[in-house]
């Protein structure tokens, strides 16, 4: 026996407002009721829609500048009924109410709103409370009632119009797709409300899983990538080569932050989270020669960031030397056939961003949270150091020691940078002590 729940009739109340004569136009052609609201079904009727708005059915008018639509008892028991429970459609029946077996539903852009900058009283005015009141009630009695939250669910419910209805496992995988929206819309609000705090009392984030990875750090283990936001190292566009695996993501996040901490032309190479070499020069190829100076031997299946349009030049000698992945901002014209040509090479484009304020590290029975290391700090300006013994420092060494500041960050403690000519020459990282990075550094620089 089929699970399949036909579709008789439909709320539709959406502020995106994509498609909306479509699916207005195949829900009608299938004989489907619908009951509306506001400017939804004024577009709906205009287009000559048969329509009901939701005023006239519950008999109260929206009020409040719409913030009081469809918080109504003959809304919500229409949602809520249980259509298998003999009591639920004895009960709505005596009150002359009649069950919904769809739910078109998406909310206020309150995201898009706090990220435009509108002032407190307008982000407020966009926190729906209507429409997630509705899709939480539609998910959860997603037994009887299928819920719609986005645009981009259309074309399964004209396929699902077309078979008879969804199945229970489709009504099922649609109540967790809306729950989804509502929890990262509910989130968004309390991390905006509470943002004055770098560090917070509470702390939550969703984060969409992007793809599944061949397998994480070791062969063994299981991995994927998830987003948690719009920019950064998971929001790259892949311009060519195979699949980005888990080593190769945390090794271009960590050149990424590298390059992204100079402001002259820099390029970082990095392999196991470490510098093999960090430059900046005038010209962004004169800076990838210097870095891969540093240690070509640990470049060798590197990541190479680089904080300006890859050149020609740079591809050329990139093209040289193999390669596990280059990011960059852009590529002059022909640098990506250039190093197209060699099919092992993952080709990134990342949009320059400002990074996240916070970082945080997973420990056994919850997370640590720490403001991001950043260079922006009062004491990372050279401005404001102090010479406290010595010769006078004059204005190329006070430049070269900025660069290796800058440039260190990005070294693993015990951390031990040397540089000249605004390269790193010499690198020591990851030792216990202090004394054994130095040894590494001085021998590594010759």
């Amino acid at each position: 026996m089929s699970d399949r729940k036909v579709i008789r009739r439909a709320l539709v109340s959406v502020y995106d407002k994509t498609r909306l004569l479509e699916i207005g136009t195949v829900l009608s052609n299938a004989g489907i009721e619908i009951l509306s609201t506001g400017s939804t079904a004024a577009q709906l009727a205009k287009a000559g829609i048969a329509v009901t708005e939701v005023s006239t059915y519950t008999g109260f008018p929206e009020i409040m500048d719409g913030r009081v639509k469809t918080l109504h008892p003959r809304v919500h028991s229409g949602i809520l009924a249980d259509q298998t429970n003999p009591q639920h459609m004895a009960a709505i029946a005596d009150l002359d109410i009649a069950p919904f077996d769809l739910v078109i539903i998406n909310l206020y852009p309150f995201a898009a709103t706090i990220a435009s900058g509108a002032d407190f009283a307008e982000c407020i005015e966009q926190i729906d409370i209507g429409g997630p009141s509705m899709l939480r009630g539609g998910a959860k009695n997603h037994s009887s009632v299928a819920v719609i939250s986005s645009p981009s669910q259309y074309d399964g419910l004209i396929e699902a119009i077309k078979e008879g209805g969804f199945t229970l496992a489709q009504r099922r995988q649609l109540a967790l797709e809306g729950f989804r929206t509502t929890a990262e819309y509910d989130l968004t609000i309390a991390t905006w409300l509470g943002e004055s705090d770098e560090l917070p009392q509470w702390f939550g984030r969703i984060w969409q899983r992007e793809n599944a990875l061949r397998y994480g750090e070791n062969p063994h283990q299981g991995a994927a990538i998830y987003s948690g936001g719009p920019v950064g190292i998971v929001n790259a566009i892949q311009l060519h080569g195979k699949e980005m695996s888990f080593n190769n993501y945390t090794d271009a996040d960590a050149a990424w932050r590298a390059a992204l901490d100079h402001t002259d032309a820099c390029v970082a190479i990095i392999k196991h989270a470490n510098p093999c070499g960090i430059a900046t020069a005038t010209d962004i190829a004169d800076a990838y020669r210097k870095a891969h100076e540093c240690d070509s031997v640990s470049a060798f299946g590197g990541v190479v960031a680089a904080n300006r349009e890859v050149s020609l030049a740079m591809a050329s000698q990139l093209a040289e030397i193999f390669t596990e992945v280059v990011i960059a901002p852009s590529y002059e014209a022909g640098a990506i056939e250039l190093l197209s040509k060699k099919p092992s090479i993952r080709i990134l484009q990342c949009e320059l961003s400002n990074i996240s304020r916070v970082e945080m590290r997973p420990v056994t029975g919850g997370i640590l949270l720490q403001e991001m290391d950043l260079i922006d700090a009062p004491g990372d300006r050279p401005t404001n150091w102090k010479q406290v013994s010595g010769a006078p420092v004059d204005a190329a060494t006070m430049k070269e020691l900025e660069f290796a500041w800058r440039s260190v960050r990005a070294v693993k403690s015990n951390a031990i940078l040397l540089s000249s000519n605004t390269a790193s020459v010499g690198i020591g990282m990851g030792q216990v002590n202090r004394v054994d990075s130095a040894r590494l550094a001085v021998r590594r620089a010759g």
